[in-house]
């Protein structure tokens, strides 16, 4: 199941140990590959004000299951470490060539692994040059220590300028990119810390962007809007979304949801890893009814009539 990402964010902090083992053993069963993390999750829920605890957890999982290894693929970040408690986002780790240097080699150890799969710049470090970085990733890459290179919450003209800069130092360039996005669409220009259009969420020119430079693998963050899409009283909807289009999408989402005899979270899954380009969505799961809604979002196959209806409305 190489088209959804398992996001472990809170295990380790939020979720508890047994609960985030219960989960991972269920999700590789049902064959699922792509685990991502950070080396900063979840600082904000920790008493020290510092990441590492998923990762952490992710190493005990992975200890005490045997071969499991290599049956998924592992992605962290690196890049917003706090420096000190408290002192996010002004003063964290960033991107220069010792703080990737000390950030990987602290996330194998903890993960307890000999490289990683696909390894996220977590954000653009615009105080340190682009050079320095591309040839510390391509350095690790050439090692052996990273399989591939991802770029989050990054502006396409810094994703082609890296690609570049890649080409000309003759090492590896990024070949995935992570941003948010789902069904539903924020208002335009909204620019604060989760709908910046600048740099956070996959838009038109993104989609673009992917369809013909196929090689870049699209990866979605917060897909399902912590719930909001089921409903629930407490996940409202955020302002942001509040606009005529989303009272029309969300009509849509719930035909087509009730004649397939499923819920609207695990069509708007289907609507993602099923389009043009198709995109990878990360989801957070913290219960196993949670795990089923992913999985048959996933697995759901999206008539043409059906993707129609979704996305004929605006």
């Amino acid at each position: 199941m190489a088209n959804l990402a398992l996001g472990a964010m809170e295990y380790g902090t939020r979720i508890d140990e047994e609960t985030s083992f219960r989960l991972l053993d269920a999700f590789v069963d049902a064959g699922g590959e792509w685990i991502d993390t950070a080396n900063c999750y979840a600082f904000w829920q920790h008493p020290s004000g510092q990441g590492g605890q998923s990762e952490e957890l992710l190493g005990r999982w992975l200890a005490q299951r045997p071969g499991v290894r290599d049956r998924i693929k592992l992605a962290t970040k690196v890049g917003c470490e706090p420096l000190w408690p408290g002192s996010y986002p002004e003063h964290s780790e960033g991107l220069s060539a010792k703080a990737i240097d000390t950030a990987l080699e602290t996330s194998l150890r903890r993960l307890g692994v000999d490289h990683i799969d696909l390894y996220w710049a977590h954000r653009d470090d615009r105080s340190t040059p682009l050079e320095e970085t591309v040839a510390a990733f391509g350095k690790h890459a050439k090692n052996g220590t990273i399989g591939r290179i991802g770029l989050s919450n990054y502006a396409l003209w810094r994703v082609e300028r890296m690609r570049g800069l890649a080409q000309e130092q003759g090492v590896m360039g990024p070949t995935a990119l992570q941003l948010r996005y789902s069904y539903l669409q924020p208002r335009p220009f909204v620019r604060d810390h989760a709908h910046d259009h600048r740099f956070g969420w996959i838009t038109d020119e993104v989609l673009d962007y992917a369809e013909t430079n196929p090689d870049q693998q699209l990866f979605a963050y917060s897909p399902l809007m912590s719930g909001t899409y089921e409903n629930r009283p407490d996940r409202p909807l955020d302002p942001a979304f509040t606009h005529p289009g989303t009272t029309r999408r969300l009509e849509a989402l719930t035909d087509v949801a009730a004649s397939l005899n499923t819920t609207p979270s695990a069509v708007v899954l289907a609507w993602l890893t099923g389009g043009t380009p198709p995109i990878t969505p990360i989801v957070g799961i913290s219960k196993p009814a949670y795990l089923t809604t992913a999985l048959t979002g996933t697995q759901l196959n999206l008539t043409t009539e059906h993707r129609q209806q979704l996305d004929d409305v605006w």
